[in-house]
Formats: C-alpha cells, sequence, structure tokens
C-alpha cells in the first residue's frame, strides 16, 4: 500500500498512471486499487456487487476498466480537470467521479469518503456507461439513435437525467426536426445513451426509483429505451430489470 503522501493532490491521469501495475484483478475486465483502506464488507459493495451486474455483453464490449478508489476528488480550475485529495475540498469543488480514457482501457477514479454506498453506485455505472459509449459498435449507436430521433420528431418532452435534459434542450432549439447527423444531435445521442445505459446498470443492480420532475422523460419511454438495452444488453442470469421479473422469479 502506497503512503498518503505519495497519493496526495495528484491528477486523475497521473494518479492512473502511476499506480495502474499496483492494479488487483477481480472479475472479467475488471481490476481495482485503493488508495484507502477497504474492509471484505467495503470490496463487496464498492467493487463485487456492483461489477456482477455488468451484463456479460456489455462487458465484451469494453477493453480494461481499472476502479481507482480514492477518499476524495477535488475540481481544478474550468479545465485542468480533477485530482486525488484525502481532505474534503469544498463543495463546490468537490467531485465523485473521473475517467481517463485510452484505446484499450479505461481508468475510472471513483471518490468513496462521506458518501451512501447507493451514491456511489450510480457514479460507478455511469463512469461505466460513459467508457461503454466510446466502444458501442455503430449497429448498436443505429438503433438507439432511430429511438431518439422518433422522440424528438414526437415532441416527447423531457429526459433521463440532467445532462442530456440540457442537451436536449440546445437540440430543439437549433434542429427541432432531429432529421441531419449534426454534431449537435451526436453530442445529444452520447449523453441520451450514457444517461440512460446508467438508468440501466443501476436498475439491474439495485432497487431505485426514477426522479420525477418537470424534465423527467415520461415512464413509457424510458421503459422503451430500458427494453431496447436489454435486448442488446441482456441482464446476467439471476438479475431482473423490471418489477414483473422479478416477480415471476419469486414463482419459479
Amino acid at each position: 500500500m502506497s503512503t498518503k503522501s505519495e497519493l496526495v493532490k495528484l491528477g486523475v491521469q497521473e494518479f492512473a498512471d502511476r499506480f495502474r501495475p499496483e492494479l488487483i484483478p477481480l472479475a472479467t475486465r475488471f481490476s481495482y486499487f485503493s488508495a484507502t483502506p477497504l474492509s471484505e464488507e467495503d470490496v463487496r459493495d464498492y467493487l463485487q456487487e456492483p461489477i456482477a451486474a455488468v451484463p456479460p455483453g456489455l462487458r465484451a464490449l469494453l477493453g480494461a476498466i481499472g476502479i481507482f478508489l480514492v477518499p476524495y476528488l477535488q475540481k481544478v480550475g474550468s479545465h485542468a480537470g480533477e485530482m486525488v485529495v484525502f481532505e474534503p475540498p469544498a463543495e463546490r469543488a468537490q467531485v465523485w467521479s473521473a475517467g481517463v480514457f485510452g484505446e484499450s482501457e479505461a481508468s475510472l477514479v471513483l471518490a468513496i469518503r462521506d458518501r451512501d454506498v447507493a451514491d456511489y453506485h450510480y457514479s460507478f455505472y455511469r463512469a461505466v456507461a460513459e467508457a461503454a459509449v466510446r466502444a458501442l459498435p455503430s449497429s448498436h449507436q443505429d438503433r438507439f439513435i432511430k429511438v431518439l430521433r422518433d422522440e424528438v420528431r414526437g415532441g416527447v418532452h423531457g429526459e433521463v437525467d440532467e445532462e442530456s435534459w440540457r442537451a436536449k434542450i440546445q437540440l430543439i432549439r437549433k434542429q427541432p426536426d432531429a432529421k441531419s447527423d449534426s454534431k449537435i444531435f451526436r453530442s445529444y445521442a452520447k449523453l441520451a445513451f450514457a444517461d440512460t445505459l446508467t438508468l440501466y446498470l443501476h436498475g439491474i443492480c439495485c432497487d431505485i426509483d426514477v426522479d420525477t420532475g418537470p424534465r423527467q422523460l415520461p415512464s413509457r419511454y424510458v421503459r422503451k429505451r430500458l427494453e431496447l438495452l436489454r435486448e442488446m444488453y441482456p441482464p446476467p442470469s439471476g438479475y431482473a430489470v423490471f418489477p414483473e421479473e422479478l416477480n415471476d422469479k419469486d414463482k419459479e
């Protein structure tokens, strides 16, 4: 285990590069390094359980995934990225995850101190989803994009999460028909896929509720997206996506 003085205030890129040789294999495609001591329960909660819920078909698309657990992450300026810190940063500067993406591997740096495991799981799956977006085959992208185009042309309001909602607003203002394969549409599509895949993975792992509010995509459209993801990336054996599937499993 490296000392605190060796780890403190490293940028996430430098941190990942420095400690990648110390990664511990954990599961197919996944390995980890922790800058803070972990109990057996921590390993289960932060690593084993969330990784076990990642669909095999999605794992097959990903390169090597290194998970780096750190106490805290601090945003440095507007363009300098994030750094690992051992003391709680100011709230406005605190972030919970960061990614370093290469051609054949991804480093996911996740802060775990002063955070509920349920909130950590969201950050974990969001980071995995961002890695997956970079590895999607064009056939999978095209299927999801068709769903998005139908929604936008049909005037469907809302999105799954905040980032894709902001991108959708910009798209509707500039390109309401969503006909062309423009830069703004592609940017929106990537965020919408990442947000939807995050919800899908989080729902496989955990019993979660979809947020309600004025920006929320109507449930029937959320379900249509999740059904598409389930078709492309079926959940691991023993896991379910929708509540009625859990009821069916209870009857078996």
